[in-house]
């Protein structure tokens, strides 16, 4: 699990929507390929990337937690060169809406 913070507060509808509108756009500009993840939010506080032609089960599972958002990773996938371009996609997408202050890293483990 990895946890960041934003220094501001999430809103778990804005930050669906952010990747909503533009987490395959730039993952398949990126990687020149026509992979569409799936961008599903369940309940109030908790987003899972999934791409079920490719790969089972979730690929992230974010969990918004105040300021901070906690990032799950499938273990299956980590070597995997698709979810490392999106983990990167992710990570510049959650600095869109961190307000200027950027993100750090609590934990990572």
């Amino acid at each position: 699990m990895k946890i960041i913070t934003l220094h501001t507060r999430v809103n778990a509808d804005k930050l669906f929507n952010h990747l909503k509108q533009n987490l395959n756009s730039i993952f398949q500009e990126h990687r020149k390929s026509d992979i569409t993840f799936a961008i599903k939010k369940l309940g109030d506080d908790t987003i899972e990337v999934s791409q079920a032609e490719w790969y089972e089960g979730f690929l992230f599972r974010i969990q918004i937690k105040g300021t901070e958002l906690w990032i799950t990773r499938s273990e299956h996938y980590v070597d995997d060169v698709n979810c490392l371009t999106v983990e990167s996609i992710l990570n510049d997408l959650f600095n869109d809406l961190s307000d200027k202050q950027g993100t750090d890293l609590i934990l990572e483990g």
